[in-house]
């Protein structure tokens, strides 16, 4: 079998994360984050839907990270991410970070709202 080296061009990869913290791109940022193939900036969480919903028509799909366990979303939260476009895919963390960067490295219109573990 002969593997190959994932390559991200621009976009900026999660590169580990660890109790409150994800190291994205190199850099180290604290607490919940929304991460995108060009940017990383914090999240506030389940309360803070309009940082959410200010991705629509960016992406297509968002990968919400849970923590350490996989939760489920607030209807109300993820009835409005729909009503605007976005497919919602909810996961513990770890599962939301990997799965991020393998789509990620396909080149697709992606995110990741993720919350410490």
């Amino acid at each position: 079998m002969q593997l190959t080296e994932i390559t991200y061009d621009e976009a900026r990869p999660v590169d580990s994360y660890g109790p409150g913290f994800f190291r994205v791109d190199g850099k180290i940022h604290q607490g919940a984050m929304i991460i995108t193939a060009t940017e990383v900036r914090a999240w506030g969480g389940f309360d803070d839907a309009a940082a959410l919903l200010a991705l629509a028509g960016q992406i297509d799909v968002l990968f919400v990270g849970t923590g350490r366990e996989i939760a489920y979303l607030p209807r109300g939260l993820r009835d409005a991410l729909e009503a605007a476009g976005l497919g919602v895919e909810a996961m513990d963390t770890p599962a939301a970070c990997r799965t991020y960067n393998v789509i990620l490295s396909e080149g697709r219109r992606i995110a990741a709202a993720v919350l410490p573990v």
